[in-house]
Formats: structure tokens, sequence, C-alpha cells
């Protein structure tokens, strides 16, 4: 018996061909989704991290502060009748917050007017950064801009040892700042302020400092990142002799 041959006809040629492309794309689009919720959740659980790992950062200007008076890391008059030395850490929120919201009104109207003499002092307890922010500062007041590289500090800050404050992003503020970089840079590989910045915080744990930001004023400690009422207050009342204090 014969085996019967199925019989191809012309039609057969013009069926179209299975759409096998649809299925790759559609494969596609699934990889694509599942390395997106890969990379969202990277996001995540390792927040600014990874963004400043990948992506380009940029160096934020600081606002402008009107100090009509000041010499390195200090301002106003240093005969003013009440004293205030601030000892912080450029990575502590809290100093981040008195500088933001409470430093500007009591530059205009205390510092400005002659009331109080401003000093600010490093008490670096968060991490290694700490450190460098605080010897960086120094370096730019060698240049006479301590209070500019200050704001632009807090202004770039935006968490406690996530590389915001290397050296190398301290020389790009520098760069920012117009400052004389080579100077700049020698100053911090020589480490020539490193002693003064473990000599503040050396005084500071002998005036009994144990948070930042702690402020001395006419030598009554007082702590935490105080609002301007609250800092008025207490100056008011030296200036009528209500608190007992000591100058400096």
């Amino acid at each position: 018996m014969e085996e019967q041959v199925p019989e191809v006809t012309a039609e057969a040629f013009d069926q179209p061909a299975p759409r096998r492309w649809t299925l790759w794309l559609g494969m596609g689009g699934i990889v694509i989704l599942l390395c997106s919720g890969v990379f969202l959740g990277m996001l995540i659980f390792t927040g600014t991290d990874l963004i400043r790992q990948y992506l380009p950062a940029s160096v934020l200007p600081a606002r402008a502060l009107d100090r009509t008076t000041s010499a390195g890391n200090t301002m106003g008059d240093p005969e003013a009748p009440v004293h205030i030395i601030e000892y912080g850490d450029f990575q502590c929120p809290y100093c981040l917050k008195f500088w933001r919201e409470t430093e500007p009104q009591l530059i205009e109207e205390y510092v400005n007017s002659g009331v109080v003499y401003f000093e600010y002092r490093a008490f670096p307890i968060i991490g290694p950064e700490s450190y460098t922010a605080s010897e960086g500062a120094y370096c730019a007041g060698d240049q006479e801009k301590f209070w500019e590289f200050h704001d632009i500090l807090f202004t770039n800050w935006s968490g406690e040892n996530v590389g915001d404050f290397t050296t190398e992003k301290l020389i790009r503020y520098a760069e920012a700042l117009d400052l004389d970089v080579d100077e700049f840079e020698a100053c911090l590989s020589e480490g020539k302020y490193r002693e003064r910045v473990e000599q503040d915080k050396a005084q500071a744990l002998e005036d009994g400092v144990q948070a930042t930001p702690t402020f001395l004023i006419n030598g009554v400690l007082v702590e935490g990142a105080h609002s301007f009422e609250s800092l008025k207050h207490i100056i008011e009342e030296i200036m009528d002799g209500g608190l007992n204090t000591v100058n400096g």
C-alpha cells in the first residue's frame, strides 16, 4: 500500500510565518521591568550612596549671610558685652538646624549691632569627615573665608559620613569659593590645623561639652539648637544682669 504524501498547495506558501519577534519583544519588556524593579529596590535600601556613586554631584552655593565684622573663626566686636562660643560638628544635623534657623537672625540683631562676639570651635564627634571639614574651614580661614567655607559646608551637607566632606569634596568647595586651591590643598595635606582641631575638642571636653551644638555664653553652658527667641531671652538676661556669668 502506497504512503500518502500530503499535498502542498500554492496557498500554503502564502500563509504568514509565526510572529516570533513579538514573543522576543514581550520577553525583553519583562526583563527591562525586572531590572527596573531591582534598581529601584537598590535605591530604596542604599539611598543617597548609590545616587552619589553614579550621578555627578554639583556644589550648591551658600546663601550670603551679612557678617559686618569677622576675623578667622570669629565675628563681631571682641569688646562686645556678650561672648558666645559655639562648639559644633559640621556633620551634626542640629548644628545645621541652628545655622539655618537661628544664626542669621542672631547675626543681624546681636552680632552686627555690637552686642555679641561669636566664635566657632570644632568639636568633631561624628566621624572622620567631621575632622576633615573642621580642618578645611580653618584652612579657608587662612584666605579670610572661614565663614564662607563654614556656610558652604552646611549647604552641601546631606548626611553623616556619606562623602560630603572628603578631601576631594573640600577642594571642590574651595574652588567654588575662588580660593587659591593649591594653597588650600597644601594646608589640608600637610595637616596644618589637625592639632588646632584636637585642641578645640580637648577644650570642649574641659568646658563640659557633651553634644553638638553646645554654646558657652559668657561662661554658661547652653546645649542644643535653640531657637532665636530662646537665645534672645538668655542674651537679654545677661544684659540685664539676671545671670551670673564670666565674660570670655
